[in-house]
């Protein structure tokens, strides 16, 4: 249920927000000469993913918040399969990765159809 095979069926919650993201503070951006709506790429000893850059002033200066509803963008393939020895859950919220400028975003055909609407919206299609 990490890939969004329930929420990304609500065509309205797939509309909001269709694609990847990675919410990123604005002075990380600039470091990286990334400009919001970008492409970055966030790698990993395990992998890499590619999504869109959403500046996010809430984000702590160093740190990156990518949610997990995104199997085209699988962000839980760059942290560690390592299980907790007493809860048996993986640990899925901390990572050391890499950040670059650009990339190719994966698309996908949307469970929702978001991408869809997301496109009317912006007069794409």
């Amino acid at each position: 249920w990490h890939t969004g095979s329930m929420t990304r069926r609500a065509g309205v919650l797939d509309a909001i927000e269709p694609d990847p993201v990675a919410l990123v503070h604005p002075l990380d951006l600039q470091r990286l000469g990334v400009q919001p709506g970008a492409a970055i790429t966030i790698a990993s000893r395990r992998g890499e993913v590619v999504l869109w850059a959403r500046a996010d002033d809430s984000s702590p200066v160093g740190a990156i918040f990518v949610p997990f509803c995104y199997y085209e963008a699988a962000i839980n393939r760059l942290t560690n399969a390592a299980l907790d020895p007493y809860g048996k859950i993986p640990e899925f919220k901390y990572c050391a990765v890499k950040v670059v400028a650009g990339g190719e975003v994966a698309r996908q055909g949307s469970y929702g159809g978001g991408q869809i609407l997301a496109g009317v919206a912006q007069s794409t299609i």
